[in-house]
């Protein structure tokens, strides 16, 4: 084989060649992958029975603060403690127009009024605290009612505010006889 053809078949790409190739491999890569974030799961968006553990588990709870939603609960604020500002809770929000209550001591239903923040009316306030717990509500939306425990249980949802009302009632009970053995 002459010296000539061995040279011409140990040639590699050319410059140009190369430089094409990486160009296209860039293009595929920036089309395939725009917006795709590895391992981050994006959150999903707060409902009443998902609103204390998207919250409490979050980036930005710093294991206490209050939660708050204005407009009729299509805008919601998070502070992490008194001496702090409110900031946007920056995820989406899917609680609707929410009616709040809790009970009275003769446990009967009282809705909350909670003010104005920004010239608009508060729909939601609730408060996480150290120790997990947080305040303990029943929601009331168009089609259901939510029982929101202070503790560990999971959120309930009810057909009706009064069902809300009694579950409440019974989990009081049960917590309260757990001592009566001292």
């Amino acid at each position: 084989m002459s010296s000539k053809k061995r040279y011409a078949s140990t040639q590699g790409f050319s410059l140009l060649e190369l430089l094409i190739v990486i160009l296209i491999v860039s293009i595929v890569y920036f089309l395939g992958f725009d917006g795709f974030e590895i391992g981050k799961p994006k959150p999903k968006a707060l409902t009443p029975l998902t609103l204390k553990s998207t919250i409490t588990t979050s980036d930005f709870f710093p294991g206490q603060g209050t939660f708050m939603c204005i407009e009729k609960c299509r805008s919601c604020y998070f502070r992490s403690d008194i001496s702090s500002a409110f900031e946007s809770y920056p995820n989406a929000v899917n609680l609707g127009e929410l009616e709040v209550y809790t009970l009275d001591a003769q446990d009967a239903l009282v809705e909350l009024e909670y003010g104005r923040y920004q010239d608009e009316k508060i729909c939601l306030l609730m408060d996480f605290y150290p120790n997990g717990s947080s305040t303990q509500l029943i929601l009331k939306d168009k089609t259901s009612s939510y029982f929101l425990p202070a503790y560990f249980d999971e959120p309930q949802r009810f057909a009706s505010i009064e069902e809300a009302k009694d579950f409440w009632l019974r989990n009081t009970t049960l917590v309260s006889d757990n001592g009566a053995f001292y």
